[in-house]
Order: structure tokens, then sequence, then C-alpha cells
């Protein structure tokens, strides 16, 4: 298990350059909260990176991440691995309740990404000076970025043990490290809103 095979894995599923984008958002805050918390980096960064890898092929409930949970099986990922990416999905709580705080952190930080990318898009510096204040307005914009659940938000951040501004500036400074992989960097937004997928 390393993370050029999962990037690859990502390639192979992923088309859609927005969702792939999101996946490594998700693997960018991950890392950085392991390295923060001392936990396995790599672990942690897979876990975010191949957590949607299935949703484009299988985006309805419960194929995703079921499906994707029988091609990392197949592909002999670690069951830890497994597990946490399926207890990301509120409908498979009941089987694969978040118990773990790499589970807890996948949760805390998947739909804030799309959040933080949304309001990004919109801003002609990009991430570059993009402040969790600036994010928390638009998060109370019913409108923007709808396919973002705010509760998820909230209380991803709250199960983790974060406190929700804190969180979001974290999430923001790690995503900057690789702002030009994400198309976050200065120059490419300014106006256009990327739609936010309703993730799991």
């Amino acid at each position: 298990m390393n993370r050029a095979d999962a990037f690859a894995l990502v390639c192979e599923y992923v088309a859609d350059l927005s969702l792939r984008r999101h996946c490594m958002s998700v693997e960018v805050a991950m890392r950085a909260y392991a390295r923060k918390l001392g936990h396995d980096e790599e672990a942690w960064g897979i876990v975010g990176l191949l957590h949607d890898f299935d949703y484009e092929r299988w985006p309805d409930a419960p194929n995703h991440p079921l499906k994707g949970s029988e091609i990392l099986r197949a592909r002999r990922y670690p069951e830890e691995i497994i597990t946490a990416i399926l207890s990301h999905a509120d409908y498979l709580s009941d089987r694969y309740p978040r118990r773990t705080v790499m589970e807890k952190g996948l949760y805390a930080c998947d739909e804030i990404t799309g959040l933080i990318t949304a309001t990004a898009r919109l801003r002609p510096t990009g991430i570059g000076d993009l402040t969790a204040s600036s994010v928390r307005k638009k998060m109370k914009s019913k409108g923007f970025a709808r396919g973002v659940n705010r509760d998820d938000v909230i209380n991803g951040a709250a199960d983790f043990g974060v406190e929700l501004d804190g969180h979001i500036q974290f999430v923001i400074d790690a995503m900057k490290t690789i702002a030009p992989e994400l198309g976050l960097e200065a120059g490419t937004g300014g106006g256009e809103e990327t739609p936010a997928k309703d993730l799991a």
C-alpha cells in the first residue's frame, strides 16, 4: 500500500477532475492532521485519497462506498483503511460506526473541503489569503455550495474534537500546500463557483 498505487486507482476510476481534486483535498487535510496528532500519515492520507474513488461509477447509496470496498479488498488493502472509508457514509453507520480517530478525521475533513474549494473559486486570489471567517460567511448562505451538508461540517468537527473555526483554518492551510494541483492558486478564481457534489 503506497500513495502512488492509491493515486493510480483514483485515476483509473475517476475521470472528473473536480472529483479527483476533492479526493486530493481530503488527502492533504488528513495527512496534516496525522502529522499533528502523531498518527500514520500514509494510512490517513490514503484513506482521504480513496474515500470517494468509486463515487463516479456508483454514486448511489449504498453502492458508494460498498463497491469501492470490494475493489479495495480484492487489491489487498488493509481492513483498517477499508473500514475507515466505509464509516464516512452515514447510511452505513449501523454497520460501520465511526470509532477511531482516523475515521472521525475523515468525516470531519470530507465536507469542509468542498466548502473551502467553492469559496476559494470565487476569489481572484484563490485560496492564498482565504480565512476561516470567509468560509463561515459563505456557509451561512443556503444557496451557496448546496451539495455541502452544513450539519455534517459542524457535527464532524465536534465529533473529531476540534473547534470549528480552527478546523476550517487548519484544512485551508493544508490545502494551500497543493493549491496548484487543486486549481486554487491566484488567478484561477474570481467569480465562478465550482458546484460541490453531494458527498456521502
